[in-house]
C-alpha cells in the first residue's frame, strides 16, 4: 500500500484543525470544528487538540480484531475521559468532529464515516463507491442564507450557530464525535473484497468540495488526478475555486492509498 497525504489550513494564522494518519492496516481523517469566540472558555484544550487526540486513538486501535464503531467508540470515551474534569465536554460549543475510517483487514476494505467525511473507494471495472453522509450538509444549507453578511464573531452570527448545533446529536439532525460514544450507532459502515479495489481515498469536507461543491470532476476523476497529480494539487484547485466563486475557505484534508 501507497499512501500518500496533503492538508492546508483554511484560514491564515489558525491552526488547521483536520488529522490525518496512516498505519499499514488502514487510515484515519478526523476534521475538528466547534472553535468559536468563547470556546476556550469551555475547553482550553481546543479544536486541533480533540482533533489530533481521537485521530491518534483511532490509529493505535485500528489492528484489534473489533469492528470499527467499536474502535470509534472506545476512542471517543477515552479522549472523552481526558479532559472531561478540566473541561465542560457536553456543551454545545465544545470540540466536535466528523470521522472518516479506512481499514484493511482480513481480505476486505472497511469503512466507516460519521459527519461530513467522505470515504472514496475505486473498484475495477465499475464506479467508485462513495461512503459520505448528507445530513449535516442538508440541516447547514437552510442556515446558509441567514448567515450571509452577518459579521463573523457578532452576537448575531453566534446566536445562529448556537441554533445550528442544536441539531447535532439529536434525532432528524445530524451526528459527529464529540463526548457521548453512543453517537457511532449513526456511523454509516460498510465493506467490500480488498482484492476488488484499486485506490481509496479519505477526505474532509474542505477537500471534497472539489467534486460535490465545485463539480471540477466526478468520484472517479478525483481517484485518477490522485494517482497522477497526487492530493497536494487537488487542494490547489480547490483554493483556486473557492476565490473564483467567493466560498469560504475551510481546512483542507486527502489521504489516498494505492
Amino acid at each position: 500500500m501507497r499512501v500518500t497525504m496533503a492538508t492546508d489550513a483554511g484560514h491564515s494564522g489558525r491552526t488547521n484543525e483536520d488529522f490525518a494518519g496512516a498505519v499499514p492496516c488502514g487510515m484515519v481523517l478526523v476534521d475538528g470544528a466547534g472553535g468559536i469566540a468563547g470556546a476556550e472558555k469551555v475547553c482550553h484544550h481546543g479544536v486541533a487538540w480533540y482533533a489530533n487526540r481521537l485521530g491518534g486513538a483511532l490509529l493505535g486501535m485500528l489492528s484489534q480484531d473489533r469492528s470499527l464503531r467499536d474502535v470509534l467508540a472506545e476512542s471517543i470515551q477515552r479522549i472523552t475521559d481526558e479532559h472531561r474534569d478540566t473541561c465542560d465536554v457536553a456543551h454545545s460549543i465544545s470540540p466536535y468532529a466528523a470521522v472518516a475510517v479506512l481499514r484493511f483487514s482480513g481480505g476486505l476494505v472497511e469503512h466507516l464515516v460519521l459527519g461530513d467525511a467522505v470515504v472514496v473507494v475505486g473498484r475495477d471495472g465499475v464506479e467508485p463507491f462513495v461512503a459520505h453522509d448528507p445530513r449535516e450538509v442538508t440541516i447547514a444549507r437552510s442556515f446558509a442564507a441567514r448567515l450571509q453578511g452577518i459579521p463573523e464573531g457578532s452576537d448575531e452570527y453566534r446566536r445562529l450557530l448556537l441554533e445550528l448545533r442544536a441539531h447535532r446529536n439529536s434525532p432528524g439532525g445530524f451526528w459527529v464525535a464529540k463526548d457521548d460514544p453512543r453517537v457511532v450507532d449513526e456511523a454509516i459502515t460498510g465493506s467490500c473484497p480488498a482484492d476488488e479495489v484499486t485506490a481509496t481515498a479519505l477526505l474532509s469536507n474542505g477537500a471534497s468540495r472539489f467534486v460535490d461543491t465545485f463539480g471540477l470532476t466526478d468520484w472517479a476523476g478525483l481517484l485518477h488526478l490522485l494517482r497522477t497529480d497526487g492530493p497536494g494539487e487537488i487542494i490547489r484547485r480547490v483554493r483556486e475555486a473557492e476565490v473564483h466563486d467567493g466560498v469560504a475557505t475551510d481546512d483542507a484534508t486527502i489521504v489516498s492509498s494505492s
